[in-house]
């Protein structure tokens, strides 16, 4: 049975509820799912001030854990089109990983959050891909197999890059049932991928 992380780092929470979507429909297809989360570089007074939720109860990943899976599906809030620091901190850590090339051959894709329509999710994940490419990961983006990713009849999250939601500037935006939907299929979709190679 293929073992895949869910590795997240969620401030107010969407990342988190797109994440448990894309747990299910991992699940759907029976592969070993786990849920991890990077670890914070901003102190907790910080993230009070924030209003930041910490999920303590998620336990952190480590660089060494990567080795374990045989893919990972990252989510995370963008920063001005890219990964946010505390995910690029958790990268910086893999250098013995990518020396040895202890992950070429795994599987990876993303899913993520912005505050506003036009917030990047789509240059957010493909500049995120660079990380896969220098460990030889093999990504696995959505394609346009979920009919839900496309049409204009509402502003949501999601693309043919991966599973998206949208938050508004303080959060007060949830996540949507499209949403969910598009991220159900994209843990689907990667699972169905990854048991081609995996038995």
């Amino acid at each position: 049975m293929p073992k895949v992380f869910v590795i997240i780092h969620s401030f107010w929470g969407h990342v988190k509820t797109l994440a448990d979507s894309v747990i299910e429909g991992l699940k759907a297809e029976g592969v070993d799912v786990t849920l991890y989360r990077v670890p914070e570089t901003l102190p907790k007074e910080v993230l009070g001030k924030m209003y930041a939720q910490t999920y303590d109860d998620i336990p952190e990943i480590t660089p060494d854990l990567l080795k374990e899976a045989d893919g990972f599906l990252f989510g995370f809030g963008t920063r001005y089109g890219s990964a946010p620091a505390q995910v690029k901190a958790f990268w910086d850590h893999t250098g013995g990983l990518w020396a040895s090339q202890a992950l070429a051959g795994k599987y990876g894709g993303v899913f993520t959050s912005t505050s506003t329509q036009h917030g990047g999710q789509e240059h957010t994940i493909s500049s995120f891909i660079t990380h896969y490419v220098h460990h030889g990961i093999l990504f696995v983006p959505l394609g346009y197999g979920c009919d839900k990713i496309s049409g204009t009849d509402e502003v949501f999250g999601g693309g043919p890059w991966g599973a998206g939601t949208l938050s508004n500037a303080d959060g007060s935006r949830q996540v949507s049932q499209r949403e969910k939907d598009i991220a159900f299929y994209q843990g689907e979709h990667f699972a169905k991928t990854i048991k081609k190679a995996v038995k």
